[in-house]
């Protein structure tokens, strides 16, 4: 297991880049990468597959509240979707290319988008994709995804690569497809070490749960999503190394 560096326990994480809608940045942009650069911040971002097995960085599973186009993103290649202009008409980035503009000026936190659909093992070609654009990247990095079998399913092609788990409280509103069945061992999070997992960003409003004082006394490093002020970051660090934040300038480190 490879230890999470010290730089995701310093600055801030800017949630999907130090985005700012009214300001014409919008999340997972260039522009946004570039704010958090410029601002010290470390970088959150998400990463979907496209039609031809390309990690693209964008939230959702679909188009439709970001662009001007509809459906879901794996059904577009990646030339396609660097073409569907973002609220600020830059087009949809691939993680090469955002690996190319961070060049290890900011620990770089990159979450897997589930592709199973239910957060079920049936994934892998993201995974690879990722894993194959981080090859031979110098700057801090680290991946994390809610499944944890996407998780076992990097570290097999990443082996040296710090790795974790997105978790959160899993409330089954939230989540319509996954099997009801299924929340219990989530919330347990029972593949932390099958996932060679250093670390958890776990959902900020529920970081009282048991397992992750448990977790936390074991070693594991402690992130949390998303905080949205200064009050609630006060709040968080009480339990948590570090925050991923937006909607406010996050302190930075004291030197």
């Amino acid at each position: 297991m490879t230890a999470l560096p010290a730089a995701f326990l310093g600055a801030p994480l800017a949630h999907r880049g130090y985005h700012d809608a009214r300001a014409g940045t919008p999340e997972n942009s260039l522009a946004a990468f570039r704010a958090a650069i410029d601002a010290g911040y470390g970088i959150e971002l998400d990463v979907q597959l496209s039609a031809d097995g390309q990690a693209m960085v964008f939230h959702d599973d679909t188009l439709d509240r970001l662009t001007p186009e509809t459906g879901p993103v794996r059904a577009r290649t990646a030339a396609d979707l660097a073409a569907i202009p973002l609220p600020d008409r830059s087009g949809i980035p691939t993680l090469p290319e955002v690996l190319a503009l961070v060049a290890g000026r900011a620990a770089l936190l990159i979450e897997i988008k589930d592709q199973d659909g239910a957060l079920g093992p049936n994934v892998g070609a993201l995974e690879r994709a990722v894993a194959r654009a981080l090859h031979g990247y110098a700057g801090p990095a680290a991946v994390m995804s809610f499944n944890p079998h996407s998780v076992i399913a990097f570290g097999t092609h990443a082996p040296a690569l710090p790795r974790g788990l997105t978790s959160c409280a899993f409330d089954p509103a939230d989540w319509p497809d996954v099997p009801r069945l299924g929340f219990a061992h989530l919330r347990d999070m029972p593949l932390y070490d099958a996932a060679g997992a250093c670390f958890v960003s776990h959902q900020a409003n529920d970081l009282s749960r048991p397992r992750i004082a448990e977790l936390k006394t074991g070693g594991a490093a402690i992130l949390c999503w998303t905080i949205r002020s200064p009050a609630a970051e006060t709040a968080a660090r009480t339990i948590a190394d570090n925050v991923t934040f937006e909607g406010y300038p996050a302190a930075l480190p004291r030197p």
